[in-house]
């Protein structure tokens, strides 16, 4: 579907291997959970909507919208965060979950139509951001609405390792830009999360999370 994608066959094997321990780490489950609390915040769930979280990992944000909405579609390229997801899926009795194999950079497509379309954490790992907005903007039924977080702007610094990661971050204005040019309306940005990590020079930095929303009008 999108060209270009180097180097994601290397960060699907990075977190098949990470899968397993994904959600020990406190800092991914608060900036999930303050994601997920920004979320209703800006577009209203109800039991009749669809959802889809593009690169769902093992489900944090995927579980978290599932309890308020009709059915989430957790896609990732990453088996084994998928099997991770429908593991504690099932354990939740979560049947409204689906988990769904889709690697770009070999041409599987995202199609269907939802209601709203998520992602957290996921844009900086996509190349092509341009090419990715206009895909799922394709699968979001008119009047639906997309909600997009990620990093603000951070010199390289968020990521201990870097293999993978396309994007330092991201200019609010420039991607806001880009959701506009894929046909969205009504594009809004806040600062959803904050976390504190600790840099290669010995300190600490605060890394802020934006959440970007727009409504499809067609």
């Amino acid at each position: 579907m999108h060209k270009g994608f180097s180097s994601m066959e290397i960060v699907k094997r990075d977190f098949d291997k990470a899968a397993a321990t994904w959600d020990e780490e406190p800092r991914r489950l608060k900036l999930v959970s303050d994601v997920a609390d920004s979320i209703p915040e800006n577009i209203k769930l109800s039991p009749d909507m669809d959802v889809l979280d593009f690169g769902c990992g093992t489900g944090l944000l995927t579980l978290k919208l599932q309890p308020f909405v009709r059915s989430v579609t957790g896609v990732d390229s990453s088996q084994g965060m998928l099997d991770v997801l429908k593991s504690k899926a099932e354990r939740l009795g979560a049947a409204n979950v689906i988990a769904l194999l889709r690697d770009l950079d070999k041409d599987d497509v995202l199609d269907g139509g939802y209601h709203l379309v998520t992602s957290c954490m996921t844009l900086h790992h996509v190349k092509d951001t341009d090419g990715l907005i206009k895909a799922l903007y394709k699968i979001t039924l008119p009047d639906g609405y997309i909600a997009i977080a990620d990093l603000d702007l951070d010199d390289g610094r968020f990521h201990d390792d870097s293999a993978g990661v396309f994007h330092n971050g991201f200019n609010r204005t420039m991607l806001q830009q880009i959701f506009i040019e894929s046909g969205f309306v009504e594009v809004n940005c806040r600062t959803a999360s904050s976390i504190i990590k600790p840099t290669s020079d010995g300190g600490t930095r605060e890394f802020t999370i934006f959440l970007m929303t727009g409504r499809r009008s067609d």
